[in-house]
């Protein structure tokens, strides 16, 4: 945190962060969700730690989408060819795609615009999976997004004319921490590749892991992988928009992404991907009409001629109504500079590890004398292998009725973050629309729903594990 000390900060210390904040404009370009509405008692606007599973609705995507209705009702079919807002929805991609090349580290060509984002991982697989009897396995992290858990085991299933039963059983290397801890050392993914080196195709990897929050050394594993001479693919679900991204730079082969976490698309909002030029896809590709070169697209040509680059590996015409929210984010993001954003993130996130560390419930290091006791410890690893989340493990983990009951405390008092069964509570303060005042009200609604649950208060009213959304 900017100027920090020793000293916990007071309300108006943050308060006065927040008016010396230089980006504390973009807050109100965003509409901010209703305590009760979220579930909680109270009036007024929650404290939104929730970009990390779904960003918030911006201003302008609104009046967009609403523009985007009134085309639709006045001009219908014309609209694809004329706009009067000038965003023909023929080329809704193009706007989209300088932005989101710049914010992945990539250039245009290597960027589509594109479904979601297991399908548009299912699809770069079919291309660049292609196993040998030699080379077949498939590195991935054991605790992965469950999507990539399962896509990634259903495509040595698709070459039984290559691989033996017994090679599609053990296809899947599982990366799994040192026992005692909650996230993978960077040495033992490099060590996993090196004792695989003469059979692995692809690894694949988060750039920042969904539950641990933890942001991957891609720089150092990339390298690596290439000497043994498999492919490197990311999921970016949680990266794009959180974390600095330089896929050109760490030298990545393909990686996919979601837009409605950091970028604001919505929910279910339209999915990404990147393909490095030149990368070789053995001549299996899905063709589908919308990856044919554009210059030719309405000719209805029967032979397939694939647009050059990633836009090549598209299926269907672009989804309008979830493509509008996310060029207003990718516009404001160009406006204020993603490197000031990745300034002020590291002062937010900074701020709520230094408040959870200082709380009498933080239990870094649990032992036989404090291992049954309530409180939490902090999953995710310190500043730079971070973004903006933070996962805390409710204690004691053999307990698994805590973490629903401090979960529901914390809707019901106006913070809304995300749980993952059994023991984790994810908190997400975003740069775009949260303020350092609300790190400090949030500590404190935490450490009241902890001294609650000490104090041994019944709480009836639990928030059902569902109803958060689940990525």
């Amino acid at each position: 945190m900017a100027n920090s000390t020793d000293k916990i900060p007071t309300i108006d210390d943050l308060i006065k962060l927040d008016q010396d904040d230089p980006l504390n404009w973009t807050r109100d370009e965003f509409e901010i969700p209703n305590i009760k509405a979220c579930g909680g008692e109270g009036d007024g606007g929650a404290i939104y730690f929730c970009g990390n599973s779904l960003g918030l609705l911006s201003k302008k995507a609104r009046k967009h989408m609403i523009e985007e209705l009134d085309v639709w009702s006045t001009s219908s079919v014309t609209g694809h060819f004329s706009h009067p807002h000038k965003r023909p929805w023929k080329h809704v991609d193009q706007p989209l795609t300088p932005h989101l090349a710049k914010l992945v580290g990539a250039k245009e060509s290597e960027v589509a615009h594109s479904s979601t984002l297991t399908s548009n991982m299912h699809n770069l697989f079919t291309s660049f999976y292609r196993p040998t009897i030699k080379r077949w396995k498939i590195v991935i992290e054991k605790g992965s997004f469950p999507s990539d858990w399962y896509a990634v085991h259903s495509h040595p299933k698709l070459h039984e004319a290559v691989l033996s039963p017994q090679q599609i059983d053990e296809a899947i290397i599982g990366l799994e921490p040192r026992e005692g801890e909650d996230t993978l050392r960077t040495e033992d993914i490099l060590k996993v590749i090196e004792e695989n080196q003469d059979e692995i195709a692809i690894v694949w990897l988060p750039l920042v892991q969904y539950y641990t929050g933890q942001l991957f050394d891609i720089a150092t594993i990339s390298p690596k992988v290439h000497s043994i001479g498999a492919l490197l693919g990311l999921d970016m679900a949680h990266g794009i928009g959180n974390v600095e991204c330089k896929l050109n730079e760490w030298d990545v082969d393909f990686a996919v992404w979601c837009t409605y976490k950091y970028l604001n698309s919505g929910p279910a909002g339209i999915g990404g991907f990147y393909v490095k030029d030149g990368l070789d896809n053995g001549g299996r590709r899905l063709a589908g009409w919308w990856g044919n070169d554009s210059a030719t697209r309405f000719q209805m040509l029967p032979e397939f001629n694939p647009t050059k680059g990633a836009k090549g590996y598209q299926h269907s015409c672009t989804p309008v109504f979830s493509s509008i929210p996310l060029l207003s984010t990718l516009e404001l993001i160009n406006k204020i500079g993603f490197n000031k954003m990745l300034k002020k993130q590291k002062d937010l996130t900074g701020l709520l590890e230094k408040l959870l560390k200082s709380s009498k419930y933080y239990k870094p290091f649990l032992n036989t004398k404090n291992q049954n006791e309530l409180g939490f410890k902090i999953l995710t690893p310190e500043f730079p292998f971070r973004g903006t989340q933070l996962s805390i493990s409710i204690l004691p983990e053999n307990n698994k009725e805590i973490m629903p009951k401090i979960f529901s405390r914390l809707i019901k008092n106006g913070l809304i973050g995300d749980e993952r069964y059994p023991n984790v509570i994810r908190l997400s303060p975003v740069v775009l629309y949260n303020k350092f005042e609300e790190i400090g009200k949030a500590f404190k609604i935490l450490e009241d729903a902890f001294k609650a649950e000490e104090d041994g208060k019944e709480f009836e009213n639990e928030i059902d594990l569902d109803m958060i959304s689940k990525d």
